[in-house]
């Protein structure tokens, strides 16, 4: 198979190539920015040692940035729109 000028196995290897230099782990890279990899424990690793939810989890995650991204505010109106809706669920509303 021959894919604009490179055949499947040129893309692999070169796939493969590009892989051996990036981090080996998720935590070793982030995408869009650095406000996680600054913390001494990322959410994401907190929130699967904790076995949290998706809407705790979020919680969490907008709490945990607020105030290193630029507009934090919006954050904190992130988690508190997730934390609404775990109360609506618990509740039963």
């Amino acid at each position: 198979m021959v894919i604009r000028g490179h055949t499947l196995n040129d893309i692999i290897r070169e796939t493969l190539d590009e892989n051996k230099s990036t981090p080996s782990t998720a935590n070793d890279r982030q995408e869009g920015g650095t406000h996680y990899k600054q913390l001494t424990i990322q959410p994401w690793d907190y929130i699967v040692a904790n076995d949290l939810g998706y809407l705790e989890g979020n919680v969490v995650k907008y709490v945990t940035r607020w105030q290193t991204k630029g507009n934090g505010v919006q954050d904190l109106l992130k988690a508190r729109h997730y934390l609404d809706k775990l109360l609506e669920v618990n509740n039963g509303n």
